[in-house]
């Protein structure tokens, strides 16, 4: 786990502030989003996690946003921000830019509410998710091959037609409606200790640090963020949202490269520490939430679970895991539970050099076979100037039982002979 930046969380409810960025939204502001979202959004389930209680020695719930209409959380403050909307500013249509989940979720809001949607996404934007925003009922338009290309289209096209832009995260209707997850948090589990968030822009995370500190300012509230994306960490030791550059994550429903205004001075006020995750441990967290609990998640909406992995016995429990979405592109789904066998231990790719005989490749299948690995692949290279005269090169990738079963093929290999390149 690197970079912890913790905060000094209110000690009472009187604590929060009454100046700067969380005085201009109150709990009453989500208690009332969270009625406007009555028969709209779904009170999402808490499902329990044994494997992970039992890593932190404490209960551990799951607070199912992937289960959520358009399969996340973002479908509450897209509504909450369009329906307070003027009758005049309805009029004029909405314009949203997004690579997925905002998409979804305005599009989903403004039809639900008869105003016109525009959403621009990214030349490229997963074909799925596209399809589902068009479903959904918004007008889209590919344009940008970055989310910066794309959100400045997206302005212009506010600038030139007076449709109102939707942000995806730094507005006050919608940091208000994403807020109502605390609320209901609250409500399912009272005696939860600390609540995990996966943080891009803050939005969800300035929400939930404003409905639980308001209601409950004992409870930690814990934020995410991939290390790859992780804005958050140099721009609360700046004391201002710093941009940065080289955004590296598959967790693309996090990877924001500069707090909201907004959302930062609530993080900073309200949140009590910012943890970053590696890729590994995303992936692997994934593939934890697939297997053990079930549930398909997005490697953003996985993030709580990777920073859980990482280093359980940091969080007091009861813990909920806020997993924030489930929309994830069938081809990255597969690339990233790969990623995250391999790194569990479960897949091994070695390249051995033999000698070019016949039933070379036999005998060395045959020693993989007794040492109970299963083949998936098998590369056999005999023209490669780096080779000897009577050399192959055979590339393998194998299905195995976890990290203690690859040291064991290894040292198999090296017994019979195999000189064994990784």
């Amino acid at each position: 786990m690197a970079d912890h930046t913790p905060r000094t969380p209110p000690e009472t409810a009187a604590a929060l502030p009454t100046e700067g960025p969380a005085a201009a939204i109150t709990v009453d502001d989500i208690r009332a989003a969270h009625k406007m979202l009555s028969g709209v959004s779904r009170a999402t389930a808490m499902e329990g996690s044994r494997y992970l209680s039992g890593l932190v020695g404490a209960p551990v719930h799951l607070k199912c946003e992937n289960l959520q209409r358009t399969g996340s959380f973002k479908i509450r403050g897209a509504y909450v921000r369009i329906a307070g909307l003027s009758a005049q500013e309805r009029a004029a249509g909405v314009v949203a830019a997004s690579a997925g989940n905002h998409a979804q979720g305005v599009a989903l809001a403004a039809s639900l509410l008869g105003v016109r949607s525009t959403v621009f996404m990214p030349v490229g934007a997963p074909l799925p998710k596209v399809a589902a925003t068009r479903e959904y009922g918004a007008e889209v338009r590919l344009q940008g091959h970055v989310v910066d290309e794309t959100l400045a289209a997206a302005q212009e096209h506010a600038r030139a037609t007076g449709a109102v832009f939707i942000h995806p995260f730094d507005h006050h209707d919608i940091i208000a409606g994403q807020g109502t997850v605390g609320l209901e948090i609250l409500e399912q589990c009272p005696e939860v200790r600390t609540i995990v968030v996966g943080v891009g822009g803050g939005g969800l995370v300035a929400g939930i640090g404003l409905a639980v500190k308001a209601l409950r300012p004992d409870v930690r509230v814990v934020g995410v963020q991939a290390a790859g994306a992780a804005c958050y960490p140099p721009s609360l030791a700046a004391g201002r949202p710093v941009a940065i550059e080289g955004l590296s994550t598959m967790a693309d429903g996090i990877k924001v490269g500069r707090p909201g205004e907004v959302t930062f001075g609530m993080v900073e006020e309200l949140v009590d520490e910012v943890r970053t995750v590696t890729e590994d441990q995303l992936s692997s967290a994934l593939l934890l939430c697939l297997e053990r609990a079930k549930l398909v998640v997005e490697p953003a909406g996985a993030s709580p679970v990777a920073a859980l992995l990482a280093d359980p016995e940091s969080f007091e429990g009861p813990v909920v895991a806020v997993l924030s979405g489930g929309n994830v592109d069938p081809l990255l789904m597969q690339r990233i539970l790969r990623h995250g066998m391999a790194a569990g231990g479960r897949y091994l790719s070695l390249r051995l050099r033999l000698t070019d005989r016949p039933g070379a490749l036999a005998t060395l299948l045959g020693v993989l076979s007794v040492a109970d690995a299963n083949v998936l692949d098998v590369g056999h290279v005999r023209t490669d100037p780096r080779l000897g005269l009577t050399e192959v090169e055979v590339e393998l990738h194998l299905e195995t039982k976890g990290p203690a079963h690859c040291d064991e093929l290894r040292a198999v290999l090296r017994e019979a002979g195999y000189f064994v390149m990784e």
